[in-house]
């Protein structure tokens, strides 16, 4: 199967637009929010959409990362140990909506991690998730609260987000699994 571009630059950028006004529009504002992306690239995203709000409401949202590598449940199968990538939590998420930002949705594990890793630093009032890409085949009961784009796809399938900051371009981008006879060994969860 050959890569196929399901979104360019513009598509990325219309999302992020869309989730910020979904975001203020659910929430009343963005008064209480504290906005936490799943490194590397729900990281990156987390940064665009704070952006985004601060042009719409003209105010800056907490924003940083929440790293889920310690939390997750596959730790003890993984062949390699777990390297850290980035934990930053810039205030208390005691009673503030924290919402957590992924590139791929995928078996909701990654999700789950993130919202366990949470509990050690607060009690959030709620937690949100925003999603560039929702790809189905959940595992667990979780769903995104915003979604920039369904796509659905075959477990053979793989969807690669790639962005200006990290790999130079900005496009979501389905193609083959290297392990195509493993389902299990993509890495987007």
């Amino acid at each position: 199967m050959q890569e196929r571009v399901v979104m360019d630059e513009k598509g990325i950028e219309r999302a992020i637009a869309r989730i910020a006004h979904e975001v203020l529009e659910r929430n009343g504002g963005s008064h209480a929010i504290v906005i936490l992306g799943v490194p590397t690239r729900g990281y990156e995203l987390a940064l665009r959409l704070a952006r985004r709000i601060e042009d719409i409401e003209g105010v800056s949202v907490p924003t940083g990362a929440v790293d889920a590598t310690l939390y997750r449940d596959d730790i003890s199968i993984k062949k390699e140990a777990p390297a850290l990538k980035k934990m930053d939590i810039p205030i208390d998420i005691d009673s503030r909506v924290v919402i957590i930002v992924d590139d791929v949705l995928f078996t909701g594990r990654t999700v789950r991690a993130a919202m366990n890793a949470l509990m050690d630093f607060g009690r959030p009032h709620a937690i949100q998730l925003a999603a560039l890409i929702d790809r189905g085949h959940r595992e667990l009961p979780i769903k995104a609260d915003y979604v920039g784009k369904n796509i659905p796809t075959s477990m053979v399938e793989a969807v690669s987000v790639n962005l200006k900051e990290i790999d130079g371009v900005n496009s979501v981008v389905v193609g083959t699994k290297k392990s195509a006879t493993d389902p299990s060994k993509d890495d987007k969860e």
